[in-house]
């Protein structure tokens, strides 16, 4: 019974073919690309509304140089937000709840970053593992702790997205699943169970719209700092 709350976050698969590349390229249909043929209706001025509110929000704080990360940034937020509500829909997968595939984002974004740092400005770059006005004595321990932090950023922003959305969804499931064993012995309680899982699903699609926010906003504080 354990094992079978996981079985959502297994991969559909159809004749044994894994349908992961299906879910990653579905949220990319839902957002049509404006033509001068099209008449601005209030769905596209709402989606350019947003998307002009969220890069000049993220970009501000950047350097012109940094400016070059709108659009990479602007797509990835979008497509993040897109698959995390997608998988709040029932008979879905959620590909964002897969470490494998959160770390494919993080670990070369933060890579990038961090070579761009050492490209640009060396001298402040490295600056960042000691600093300053540190005693003599703390000098070795303070490097290896900022190298294995700057390290562990990766991880973190990988992690962090993976373990949100796996824990909204599993609880999400062990609510269902009371609701509807409690119908028919405690109709009371499961109307009471159910009441708090529409909530639970108000906030998690809060929760899907946050991480994805979190995840860029952090990388773009990445960016800022080399």
């Amino acid at each position: 019974m354990n094992l079978s709350f996981f079985d959502q976050f297994m991969s559909p698969s159809l004749l044994g073919i894994p349908l992961i590349a299906l879910a990653i390229i579905t949220p990319w249909l839902m957002f049509p690309t404006p033509t001068h043929r099209w008449l601005n209706n209030r769905l596209m001025t709402l989606q350019s509304w947003f998307i002009n509110q969220f890069t000049s929000q993220l970009m501000q704080p950047i350097n012109l140089g940094g400016h070059k990360w709108a659009m990479l940034l602007t797509a990835l937020m979008l497509f993040l937000i897109s698959m995390n509500l997608l998988g709040l829909l029932p008979y879905t997968f959620t590909p964002t709840t897969q470490l494998s595939l959160n770390m494919a984002f993080a670990l070369p974004l933060w890579l990038t970053t961090v070579l761009i740092g050492m490209f640009n400005q060396p001298t402040i770059a490295l600056s960042h593992l000691l600093p300053e006005g540190t005693p003599t004595p703390l000098i070795p321990i303070l490097i290896i702790i900022e190298t294995i932090s700057l390290f562990i950023r990766p991880l973190a922003l990988g992690v962090r997205l993976t373990a949100n959305l796996t824990a909204g969804h599993l609880l999400m499931q062990l609510i269902a699943t009371a609701a509807f064993t409690l119908t028919n012995m405690m109709p009371t309680v499961a109307l009471l169970t159910s009441t708090i899982l529409l909530m639970l699903t108000i906030l998690e699609v809060a929760v899907a719209m946050i991480q994805a926010y979190v995840f860029i906003l952090l990388l773009s504080l990445y960016l800022q700092e080399n």
